[in-house]
């Protein structure tokens, strides 16, 4: 399996970038907009993963889909939904992408082809599945791609999706995001037996492992996998190694990790790597800065919309929901 192929153009390289600097944005205005008060629940922050979801998402197309995890606003960026429907849905608006009843543990917007973000580890993984299946029992040509961390390989639903992948020969993606920690602990301090990719090997998956803090690498092996998904080659695997910029919840000041450790990760930055490869293959400085402050001034706008935006109606609590015959507003 090659990734040679795959290599991303300066303008893909662009492009990505600004998916990269809208996720860091955007996570950056979550965590203030959560201790400001205008956020309810929790905010689990992407920053420091962002190369892993522009890399892939690059490759997809609207109708296919996105599964994610609890720490999935990048995701959902990079799938196309909409950062102001996002922020509204952060704030419980009316306008949001569930109209504010989901929040940020959430997300979904089925016409991107996002699923839906999943506070239950590993569930994201078995509806990836679930919808893989249902792909090719309609004949079509989507794909799917499951987003989890590598806390989930510790997790028995995982292995029960890669064995149904497996033995169905599923159209399905599956990218562990290995930042290193379960929620306040090391993984591999909690972890018996071989690594990640040896657990997935021996479901006879085939594997790429990679540097998830450069998306030139993670576009390239995403698409050289992707493509052999395409193919009719059944499920495939990439292990992107990673680190999270932050505690497991925004309000989480990460004292259980050696600050060198972080310190030296945040000049690891997928940006600046991403910046620098532009810079060194063509790009100009303006271009690339352009980028930067129009992701800045996106989020910002998107911001102000959601504080301008007015909260849901009452009786749209009663839409939505599963029942047996149409629930009723009694006012």
């Amino acid at each position: 399996m090659t990734t040679q192929n795959h290599q991303p153009s300066v303008q893909g390289v662009l492009d990505e970038l600004r998916v990269m600097s809208l996720i860091r944005e955007f996570e950056e205005a979550a965590a203030q907009a959560l201790v400001a008060g205008h956020v309810r629940g929790s905010v689990h922050q992407y920053s420091g993963q962002e190369a892993i979801a522009a890399g892939v998402c690059a490759h997809l197309k609207q109708t296919d889909y996105v599964a994610s995890h609890h720490r999935g606003h990048g995701h959902a960026i990079a799938k196309g939904v909409s950062v102001s429907r996002m922020m509204r849905e952060l704030f419980g608006r009316e306008g949001g992408t569930s109209n504010g009843k989901g929040g940020s543990m959430h997300i979904a917007d089925f016409s991107m082809g996002m699923l839906g973000a999943n506070g239950v580890v590993p569930d994201g993984v078995t509806m990836a599945v679930g919808a893989a299946h249902a792909i090719k029992m309609q004949a079509r040509s989507d794909v799917v791609v499951a987003f989890f961390g590598d806390g989930a390989m510790n997790r028995g639903p995982l292995f029960e999706a890669f064995n149904w992948a497996k033995l169905f020969h599923l159209p399905v993606l599956f990218v562990c995001e290995d930042n290193g920690y379960s929620v306040t602990l090391r993984t591999q301090d909690v972890t018996g037996g071989p690594p990640a990719v040896d657990r997935v090997k021996a479901f006879g998956i085939p594997v790429l492992q990679v540097n998830g803090n450069d998306v030139v690498a993670v576009h390239a092996s995403a698409g050289s996998l992707l493509e052999a998904v395409r193919a009719g080659d059944g499920p495939q695997f990439l292990h992107a190694s990673t680190y999270r910029w932050y505690g497991h919840l925004a309000h989480d000041k990460g004292l259980y990790r050696d600050p060198q450790e972080v310190a030296a990760a945040r000049k690891d930055d997928c940006l600046l790597h991403a910046q620098a490869w532009l810079l060194n293959n063509g790009a100009d400085q303006s271009s690339v800065a352009a980028v930067l402050a129009n992701s800045r001034q996106e989020v910002q706008d998107a911001v102000q919309e959601a504080l301008a935006a007015p909260w849901p109606a009452a009786h749209t609590a009663y839409s939505d929901v599963q029942d047996i015959g149409g629930p009723l507003w009694h006012s």
